[in-house]
Order: structure tokens, then C-alpha cells, then sequence
């Protein structure tokens, strides 16, 4: 490494609900640095949620993010002139940040409403267990499961 490591920035938290969680997945949403933009829209997703399964808003996020971070990842090595697909831990930060990605291209992805509105959706699916994103950890999960036996090869 060349470079110097970047320092880590301390993010300060949603002004509406006090988590930084919340204020990060603002920030992932948020698209040609309009903030405000984004956290209207978080705001709207977190009313439809409170108002649609009569919880906690806060609560489901947090479900929704724990059961769509992946545990496990597979990264490619070149290993004597072959590529391998080797499973690898995720980190937590990394963990936080595949989960909202996921998460927000799901609700991306569908068709014919507010996005607030297809977030909202997502949010509460994953939360249950259902849903594109969770489906999309699971792929990841089983494709790592599947690359085990490269697993002596991670260093």
C-alpha cells in the first residue's frame, strides 16, 4: 500500500430517529448529494412501515438488516493460473453496507410506485424473512457454501 489509510469518518445520526444506522442508509439512498431528497424519503418509508404493521419503524429496520447482511462472501483469487471463488467472513461494516445496497436495489427494481413506498415494502418483507434482498443473500450464502472445499486457499 502506498497511500496512507483514510481516517474513518463518524457519521452523526438521523435527526428524526437518533440512530446512525439510519443515517447511513440515508446516505446510500441519497443520489447527486441531495440529502434532504433522501431523508424525505427514508421519513415517508419509516411512516408506511409504522403505519402498515403497527411496530416500532426503528425495530424493522434493524430486522431488515440482520436478516438480509451476509455472514459470508466469495471473493476470486488466481491461484497457479486458475480462478477460484473462495468464501470469506464479511466484515460488519461490510456486512451493514451489502445489506442496504441490496436493499435499496430491491426496491429499485420494482415497478409502479412511490419509492418510498417500494422501501417501506422491502423493508418489512426482510424483516420476515422474505423478499429479493433476502433472496439475494441467500445466493450468496449458497454459492459460498458451494466454493467451501476452496476455502484452504483464503490466507
Amino acid at each position: 500500500m502506498r497511500h496512507k489509510k483514510a481516517p474513518k469518518r463518524t457519521i452523526a445520526p438521523d435527526p428524526k430517529f437518533g440512530s446512525t444506522d439510519v443515517a447511513k442508509f440515508t446516505n446510500y439512498i441519497m443520489e447527486r448529494g441531495k440529502k434532504s431528497t433522501a431523508m424525505r424519503l427514508m421519513h415517508g418509508a419509516f411512516a408506511r412501515i409504522a403505519e402498515v404493521s403497527k411496530k416500532d419503524a426503528l425495530e424493522i429496520f434493524d430486522e431488515a438488516i440482520k436478516n438480509v447482511g451476509p455472514t459470508l462472501e466469495v471473493r476470486s483469487k488466481r491461484v497457479g493460473g486458475a480462478n477460484y471463488q473462495i468464501p470469506f467472513p464479511v466484515r460488519p461494516e461490510r456486512r451493514f453496507f451489502l445489506a442496504s445496497k441490496w436493499l435499496i436495489d430491491a426496491a429499485h427494481a420494482k415497478k409502479g410506485a412511490a419509492m418510498a413506498v417500494k422501501l417501506a415494502d422491502e423493508l418489512i418483507n426482510a424483516a420476515k424473512g422474505e423478499g429479493a434482498a433476502v433472496k439475494k443473500r441467500q445466493d450468496v450464502h449458497r454459492m459460498a457454501e458451494a466454493n467451501k472445499a476452496f476455502a484452504h486457499f483464503a490466507r
